[in-house]
C-alpha cells in the first residue's frame, strides 16, 4: 500500500473542547472535521503522528505499545485540558519496523513499551477531531532536540521508506505550528515580521516548492521561533516529493503563533487549494 495522506495539523489547546474554541479558531475546528471525513473515506490501517509536545532530548522515540489509553491533564494548560480521556489502538508491528529501520540507518531511535506512558496534548487534540471514534491505530513519534533539521529530515526519509514498503494504508500527521513566539492572549497574531515569514513558507508549500520551504526552516525557526525548531516540518518534508499536492484548509492565530491546517495527497488537485492565494497568505 502507501501513504495516502499527510497533514500539517494544529493542536492549539483552546480547541481541545469544541465549545471553548473562540470565533477566530472556528475555521480550524471545521477544517479538522472535513479532514476527518477524508480520513474516514480512506480507511487507513494506521496513523503515524509526530507531536511537537513530545520533546525528547537525545533519541528519536517511537511509541510501540499495542494500546494507548490514558487521562490527559496538560501540564502547560491544565485549565483548558483537564482529565481528557483517550483510548486508541496501537500498531506494534509497524512501530517496531520504524525503530529497526532507524537503527539500521545509523540514527538514535528507540521504542517505547510502557502502558503508563501518557500522551501529550499535541497528540490528543488533533486526534479528537481527526479520529473521533478512536478506531484507527496510532503510532506516536517524538521531536528530538539533539537532532538538527538535517538529521530530522533523514529520519523522515527513513519513515517514508518504511511506510511506503508496508502493505498498509497510512496517514502521516505533523502536529505543530509555524511562528510560535508566544505571548499572553490567544487572540494575538504573530508580529508583522514573523507573519511575513509564515506567508512565504506557506507560499512555498502551496507552490510545491518543498525544498525551498525546507531550506527556509533554519532562519525561519530562529527568527520566528517555529514550534519545536521546525522539526515536525523537517520530518514531514522527508516524506514529500513533487507528486504530493497540497490543500490549504484553514489557519488561525493562538497567543502569537500561526497554526495552519494543510493536507497533502497524490490525488490531482484542481486549482491547487481550497482557498485563494490572498486567503492563505493573509
Amino acid at each position: 500500500m502507501t501513504i495516502e495522506l499527510s497533514i500539517i495539523s494544529p493542536h492549539v489547546p483552546s480547541i481541545c473542547h469544541e465549545d471553548n474554541a473562540p470565533d477566530f479558531q472556528q475555521g480550524l475546528v471545521e477544517g479538522l472535521k472535513e479532514v476527518a471525513k477524508e480520513i474516514a473515506g480512506i480507511g487507513p490501517d494506521a496513523i503515524v503522528l509526530v507531536s511537537c509536545h513530545w520533546p525528547s532530548t537525545f533519541s528519536h522515540y517511537v511509541d510501540c505499545y499495542p494500546v494507548h489509553k490514558g487521562l490527559l491533564t496538560a501540564q502547560e494548560a491544565p485549565d483548558l485540558i483537564k482529565d481528557v480521556p483517550y483510548y486508541y489502538p496501537g500498531e506494534e508491528e509497524l512501530a517496531n519496523q520504524l525503530v529497526q529501520a532507524g537503527k539500521e540507518a545509523g540514527l538514535s531511535v528507540e521504542g517505547v513499551y510502557d502502558e503508563h506512558f501518557v500522551w501529550d496534548y499535541g497528540t490528543v487534540v488533533p486526534l479528537r477531531y481527526l479520529v473521533p471514534n478512536e478506531d484507527i491505530p496510532v503510532i506516536n513519534l517524538s521531536v528530538t532536540l539533539a537532532a538538527n533539521l538535517d538529521e530530522t529530515y533523514r529520519w523522515g526519509q527513513v519513515i517514508a521508506k518504511v511506510l511506503q514498503q508496508s502493505d498498509k494504508k497510512l496517514v502521516f500527521v505533523a502536529s505543530g505550528a509555524l511562528a510560535h513566539n508566544l505571548v499572553r492572549g490567544r487572540h494575538h497574531m504573530p508580529t508583522l515580521a514573523e507573519h511575513a515569514m509564515d506567508k512565504q513558507f506557506v507560499e512555498f508549500v502551496m507552490n510545491k516548492e518543498y525544498r525551498a520551504a525546507f531550506d527556509m526552516l533554519p532562519q525561519f525557526s530562529s527568527m520566528a521561533k517555529v514550534e519545536s525548531g521546525g522539526r515536525h516540518l523537517a520530518m514531514l518534508f522527508g516524506l514529500l516529493d513533487e507528486d504530493w499536492n497540497p490543500i490549504y484548509h484553514a489557519a488561525a492565530q493562538s497567543s502569537g503563533s500561526w497554526n495552519p491546517l494543510i493536507t497533502f495527497s497524490k490525488t490531482k488537485v484542481h486549482g491547487g487549494s481550497t482557498h485563494s492565494e490572498e486567503e492563505y497568505v493573509k
